[in-house]
């Protein structure tokens, strides 16, 4: 693909746009081109390129699959993409257009902005219209494209980019928004896109599912085939052989790319077994890549960096398809394809087993794909000069696949029922169809290297030895904070993998039975904010079903606006009443979410809490059970014993997300000060159902 780049309001806007231009140059090495409003320029190297005086300037840099197009095009539209319909759409509105980025720009002009929702492909562009500037992206965010609105504004394909620039307060554009802003009021502003439904889930039978999945999947591939050559990443599950069975069905010549870790100590990786077994059986032409130990810490140099996290399960991902692409590179490939998508949209996480509505957490996931999983496989396929391909989130496939009933992809232990049938019924053998999802930080061996890495540097986690390699934080988040067990825990987690936590968010309800928000003792949270040492954004509410939802949005837009976050931390652990209206809110306001402790197993959570040193005390019951004896008690593993105890014999949800008990943090590594309590009164409305009501508390050094 490409790369895309611009500055506005900005006097130096020429030196910023050349400069990111040099960051960028790993995304298209077949030219660079600047753009201002009268000028433009193009070069086979961006050290060519002049320094435009304008105080606004686009740039683009290019990597050419569909004929070569020189950009920015009529010196305001830029673009990353591939849109895979763009003869079609050229035929039908007799469009004079020499490859898709133009027909995209022509589209725009004919017919506005929603021309876009005819696009079938992935792309991010700019489009400069006098006044005006619109960026956008596809809807699940396949290509990336960042901004930042502080002296000017800004935006590129790569965070990176940005900061090269000078530019600190960078966020990612939510796909699910076109981005719009007004040069001459320096004003941003979003216009709504909407997303898949599950709205109508199918009644159909298997079999008529599985002959319109087939059709779905076998156009998804063929459409995306291109006339350069290419190659498959491959690890021998049934994702990826079943694209490599399609791409020889069809004729095409690839080859398949696998990638490992080996070494004396480590047990051979599962991946390069089965790679290698499928390869053989199907009779696939397979490269395999293999590090030792020894060599990782050289490409973590490159590769954290380069995704500008330090997230253990990201790192360890992008070890074995950062190498498997680098070869592929080398052997002259222009386009990479690969399998992800397929456990999102089939359900093959442990997470849709253990959800309540299986589609509705298959697209739960998809809206978290783009910052999850798909802006690190770009940039590390880019960065390979490699456009990336991923038929499992063709659109029309991902729509038709989040309406396929429940039963047809899990049931026991089976899961992506209907896919695998699919795939046995295109000739895969069912010994290779029916093989577990194993992650490719598992399956490669890279996460155990990192974890040999990190014992023989003596520290005590991945986290901490990946931290050497990429100082900055992945993104600023605010907590959804409570003062409970479960906000206090999530945000340990989130510092434990380098994330950036700026500040609590609280909403203090009114109403003691909140659908939403937790209610004893909330004056706590202030004394609680004191002792962890973290600002807090405090807010009233009423605590009405749904318009609460309200004033969590006016606390988020306040903790957007004070503390630039970009992102919100819950501590939801199967509540999806809870998560589903926080997600909906963090998305109206271009907020990730995250929540790091969902679908945790209760009982292994509240003893992670206390093994990891934390503290907390029962402030409230509600359930047959529980007595007085409970209130202002701190739960020790005896404790958890009892309600694992009460769990098998009436029910009791053993860390009480059913409303049975309230909590409050009390101690912990997050807190620099610990919290006592002075004084306190237990306050009981019949025999399990009572109050722990504070009275005075202090804080008092650890």
């Amino acid at each position: 693909m490409c790369g895309i780049i611009g500055v506005f309001n900005s006097q130096s806007a020429g030196s910023k746009v050349n400069k990111g231009l040099q960051i960028l140059r790993n995304r298209g090495r077949d030219g660079f081109g600047i753009a201002d409003e009268s000028s433009f320029y193009f070069s086979k190297t961006f050290t060519s390129l002049p320094v435009l005086k304008s105080n606004h300037v686009i740039g683009h840099c290019l990597h050419a699959v569909v004929g070569v197009v020189k950009q920015p095009i009529d010196k305001k539209f830029a673009a990353n993409c591939e849109i895979y319909n763009w003869l079609e759409l050229k035929g039908k509105y007799k469009i004079n257009a020499s490859n898709d980025a133009e027909l995209m720009l022509r589209m725009i002009e004919r017919k506005g902005i929603s021309a876009v929702e005819e696009f079938d492909g992935v792309y991010a562009f700019v489009f400069w219209n006098g006044n005006e500037v619109i960026l956008g992206r596809d809807i699940l965010g396949e290509k990336p494209v960042w901004y930042s609105h502080a002296d000017g504004f800004a935006f590129a394909s790569e965070k990176k980019a940005l900061e090269a620039i000078g530019c600190y307060d960078v966020l990612e554009l939510n796909p699910r928004k076109f981005l719009r802003y007004s040069i001459r009021e320096d004003r941003i502003d979003f216009i709504e896109r909407s997303f898949f439904s599950i709205a109508h889930e199918m009644k159909f039978p298997m079999s008529k599912i599985e002959k319109a999945l087939e059709k779905l999947l076998f156009q998804a591939v063929r459409k995306r085939v291109p006339n350069k050559k290419f190659g498959l990443l491959f690890s021998g599950g049934v994702d990826s052989t079943f694209l490599a069975v399609l791409l020889k069905k069809m004729g095409y010549d690839f080859t398949c790319y696998t990638a490992a870790c080996v070494q004396e100590g480590l047990k051979a990786p599962e991946d390069l077994v089965y790679a290698k077994e499928v390869a053989k059986a199907l009779g696939l032409r397979l490269k395999v890549s293999t590090l030792a130990v020894s060599r990782v810490p050289a490409l973590l140099k490159k590769i954290v960096p380069l995704i500008e996290d330090t997230n253990v399960t990201k790192v360890c991902v992008a070890l074995p398809f950062f190498v498997a692409c680098k070869q592929a590179s080398k052997d002259g490939c222009k386009v990479i394809f690969s399998g992800l998508g397929s456990e999102e949209i089939f359900a093959g996480y442990q997470r849709h087993k253990n959800s309540a509505d299986i589609n509705k957490e298959c697209l739960s996931g998809l809206l978290k794909l783009y910052e999850r999983d798909l802006y690190r496989d770009d940039v590390v396929t880019m960065h390979n000069n490699l456009e990336l391909r991923l038929p499992f989130l063709d659109k029309e496939l991902v729509s038709y696949a989040l309406r396929i009933p429940a039963e047809y992809k899990l049931k026991g232990d089976s899961d992506k029922i209907v896919f695998r049938k699919v795939a046995e019924n295109a000739g895969l053998a069912p010994g290779f169809s029916q093989r577990k999802k194993r992650a490719a930080q598992y399956g490669s061996n890279f996460l155990k290297a990192v974890d040999k890495l990190a014992k023989k540097n003596g520290l005590s986690s991945k986290s901490a030895y990946l931290r050497a390699f990429y100082t900055k934080h992945n993104l600023r988040l605010g907590v959804l904070f409570s003062g409970g067990k479960d906000s206090a825990y999530a945000l340990y987690v989130m510092q434990r993998q380098n994330y950036k936590i700026d500040c609590l968010i609280s909403l203090v309800s009114e109403n003691p039975d909140s659908y939403m928000f937790h209610t004893p003792n909330m004056g706590m949270v202030r004394l609680q904010s004191e002792a962890i040492g973290l600002p807090l954004i405090e807010q009233l509410t009423k605590g009405t079903e749904e318009i609460e939802l309200e004033d969590l949005e006016r606390a988020l837009s306040k903790a957007k606006e004070t503390y630039g976050i970009d992102g919100v931390v819950t501590g939801a652990l199967y509540s999806s009443y809870q998560r589903d209206r926080i997600e909906r809110s963090c998305d109206k306001h271009g907020l990730k979410i995250f929540s790091p402790l969902w679908h945790l197993n209760q009982e292994s959570e509240l003893r992670e809490i206390i093994d990891n040193g934390f503290k907390f005390i029962v402030t409230k019951i509600a359930a047959d059970g529980l007595d007085k004896s409970w209130l202002g008690k701190e739960i020790t593993h005896k404790d958890i014993d009892k309600l694992v105890q009460l769990n098998k014999r009436i029910g009791i949800n053993i860390a009480f997300e059913g409303g049975e008990a309230e909590t409050l943090m009390v101690d912990g590594p997050i807190f620099k000060t610990k919290i006592i309590i002075k004084e306190a009164e237990k306050v009981m409305e019949n025999n399990y159902i009572g109050l722990f009501r504070i009275i005075k508390a202090e804080l008092q050094e650890r």
